[in-house]
């Protein structure tokens, strides 16, 4: 299928008209709706004219004996530019944020014993000290036993619980 001049200004003017892609792959005739999504976005095409969601109610006055009703909480609202067409914005709200602490258990940082590469063997821990690109990058170094390539330490940094894992993100 080509994309006439015509064909693209039709397209354009439905687009402005809030028309969804459905019905404009419809009215066009011999394209699928993922043909027009794409061309909307090759065309930049991100403003659109469509109806507005009802206005927001207002109180009654005081001498109605209807409940007033308290304002609603805000929601989600998607917007529908680009990439982020289903990330959610939302309005006016503030951030809950939480912070899960890990308890504290007896932490003993071990001392990095500093070695370089080749003297790593396969029982030393392979954590790795600063930028690798830098002349003084090394690794931990310390006794990792038979349990992973890292010790006791690095392991339970490397190594969350799945339950702990998701609650951070």
């Amino acid at each position: 299928m080509n994309w006439t001049d015509e064909r693209v200004e039709t397209l354009k003017k439905l687009w402005a008209e809030g028309l969804s892609a459905s019905q404009i792959a419809a009215q066009l005739g011999g394209v699928s709706r993922n043909a027009v999504i794409g061309k909307v976005h090759r065309l930049k095409l991100s403003s659109r004219g469509r109806a507005t969601s009802s206005p927001p109610r207002q109180k009654k006055s005081s001498h109605s004996n209807a409940p007033v009703r308290s304002p609603r909480p805000s929601r989600p609202v998607t917007a529908s530019v680009g990439a982020t067409a289903l990330q959610a914005q939302f309005d006016a709200a503030e951030p809950v944020t939480r912070q899960y602490l890990r308890p504290v258990e007896d932490v003993v940082v071990p001392i990095s014993r500093d070695l370089k590469l080749v003297e790593l063997t396969e029982r030393t821990c392979k954590w790795p000290n600063g930028d690798p690109l830098s002349e003084d990058f090394s690794f931990c170094g310390n006794d990792a036993g038979e349990t992973g390539p890292y010790c006791a330490y690095h392991s339970r940094i490397a190594y969350q619980p799945a339950a702990e894992r998701r609650r951070n993100r």
